[in-house]
């Protein structure tokens, strides 16, 4: 695919996206995803839409009682870009790192860099020096935004030659301080529709993290696909979800998709399942995005809350099971739109809506999207018989210089890596995940990866993770380990868990540590995880889950 003239001045990005003979098939049938050469999603999102609503109408809002219109989203904006230009020196395709909790200052950064023509790398506020110093390292950050409240762990990450600039503090150099003497108007860089506008990282089975690359086209197409077509919402609509910006699953849900349409977004810095109830009452909410953990947990408190204006109940970040999406529907009336997406691909490609859910599948693809199921061999298995889902469409898999793009790839087509059924009337039913991948609350963990953090501990001699099934959080994470000389026992348990959650985000942590004399092993030595998959399937037929031990 020929890539339009590119308006970066810095191009590393596009300089290290892979080949284009290892890109999927891309489509772009539908009208609408036919974009101009010259797209800036941020002034897209943002000025075209003043234009058409105009900038009374409220954009965002938080849960103490600020709300913004899109006049005041605008002009907090561009004072951002004005400060990324003239005061830091940011240049068209630098990337700039994004870290802290779901708030507007943190979605007004994301829009100043789209604008300004810079790359977010937008990460977790939980997220450790150790993971925060390879994301950077992988992506060559230069630049980051960070909120007052998330820098020390930024800060011990030592990440060398980045220039970070805190915001929501009191230094004379605070961003929104520097930022309040600069113009309320900023001209967005004409960036190309094929420029880059944000690298998402997500953990591979590697455990190192891998940074999807995605263009200011995919930014609009995921809203001009999903959104447009399975959720259609409406400027009267009120957004709000769990899953903060750092995730894409957020990022669509409570900032794109809202701000396409000239709707509002509820932006929470606290979104569990406690938090979001008496936030959706209290606001409104009309529009929700969360995953299955969540919908089970709140089930049992509807009744305290008034949810008389939520229409839209979205569910996406692991397997919808059939049960809760009926017990949700038997309490609220509500249909709740089931989905698969993947940082890869930006976001949802496989739901249906309103009528057309069939409980128990995930749905049909997306309008703008092509899916299938295919065997070992790459072809098509018949319906009714399992294989590996594969999907094309706008948006795709863009490895940043990453040999597992080859992986990730095939035939044209994104592996996602799930085992999938076709059914004879064209839905898509998910069987399990294909890889070694541990899904809990939605939460993409790779085994590997926390293995690596156990194995950092001296007193760890070799670690294997896998996920125990668990009733309310679909997995959950649990360590083996073989101890060197320490006593294995409660004492060391308490240590190693103590020690990963300094080096990991928590949600990747173990619940409970297994230790064994040794770890089941082929003779050359390779481990055999489904072993331990088999007797952690085994504790959770005789123990329940981990909520009732």
């Amino acid at each position: 695919m020929q890539l339009r003239p590119s308006a970066h001045a810095d191009t590393f990005a596009r300089d290290h996206l892979p080949p284009p003979e290892q890109w999927p098939r891309l489509l772009f049938d539908l009208p609408e995803l036919r974009y101009p050469d010259r797209l800036n999603c941020g002034a897209e999102l943002l000025d075209r839409t003043v234009e058409r609503h105009g900038a009374a109408r409220p954009a965002l809002r938080d849960g103490h009682g600020q709300v913004w219109s899109y006049g005041r989203l605008r002009s907090e904006v561009d004072r951002i870009a004005h400060t990324l230009v003239r005061d830091l020196g940011v240049v068209p395709g630098n990337r700039v790192l994004l870290r802290g909790p779901t708030t507007l200052w943190l979605a007004a950064c994301w829009l100043a860099v789209m604008k300004a023509g810079a790359i977010a790398v937008t990460v977790l506020a939980q997220q450790r020096a150790h993971e925060l110093r390879t994301m950077c390292a992988i992506a060559e950050v230069s630049h980051a935004l960070c909120d007052v409240r998330a820098v020390d762990e930024l800060a011990k990450a030592e990440v060398p030659g980045l220039a970070v600039t805190v915001f929501g503090g009191e230094a004379p150099d605070d961003l929104l301080r520097l930022a309040a003497g600069r113009p309320q108007s900023f001209t967005p860089v004409e960036t190309s529709a094929d420029d880059v506008a944000l690298i998402a990282f997500t953990s591979g089975t590697t455990g190192r993290p891998k940074g999807c690359v995605h263009f200011h086209r995919d930014v609009l197409a995921i809203a001009d696909t999903f959104a447009a077509h399975v959720l259609r919402p409406t400027a009267e609509d009120v957004f709000a979800g769990s899953p903060p910006l750092g995730f894409t699953f957020g990022l669509g849900g409570v900032l794109v998709f809202p701000l396409r349409v000239g709707a509002s977004a509820l932006l929470l810095e606290q979104a569990g399942p406690d938090a979001l109830l008496p936030a959706l009452a209290e606001h409104g909410v009309s529009v929700l995005f969360t995953a299955p953990t969540a919908y089970r947990a709140m089930l049992g408190r509807l009744a305290s809350y008034d949810l008389s204006r939520l229409r839209r109940c979205v569910s996406a970040g692991e397997n919808l099971p059939e049960a809760t999406w009926r017990e949700w529907y038997a309490a609220t009336g509500l249909r709740i739109i089931n989905g698969i997406g993947a940082t890869e691909l930006l976001h949802i490609f496989v739901s249906a809506a309103d009528e057309a859910i069939r409980p128990g599948t995930t749905g049909l693809p997306v309008p703008g999207y092509e899916a299938c199921v295919l065997g070992p061999d790459l072809r098509q298995v018949p319906d009714g018989e399992p294989g590996l889902l594969a999907v094309r469409g706008p948006t795709g898999c863009r490895y940043l210089s990453d040999e597992r793009q080859r992986e990730y790839v095939r035939g044209g087509w994104n592996i996602t890596g799930d085992t999938y059924v076709r059914e004879p009337d064209g839905y898509f039913r998910y069987v399990a995940r294909a890889d070694d991948m541990i899904i809990s609350a939605g939460c993409n963990i790779a085994g590997p990866e926390v293995e690596e953090a156990l194995l950092r501990h001296p007193a760890v001699a070799e670690a294997a993770v896998v996920g125990r099934p668990d009733a309310d959080r679909g997995q959950v994470v649990v360590a083996h380990v073989v101890a060197r000389e320490a006593e294995a026992g409660a004492r060391l348990e308490r240590e190693l868990l103590e020690f990963v959650r300094a080096e990991l985000t928590p949600y990747k942590c173990p619940r409970e540590i297994v230790f064994a004399p040794s770890l089941p092993r082929t003779p050359t030595g390779k481990l055999r995880r489904f072993v331990l998959r088999e007797r952690e399937e085994g504790r959770a037929e005789g123990s329940g889950s981990a909520a009732d031990r």
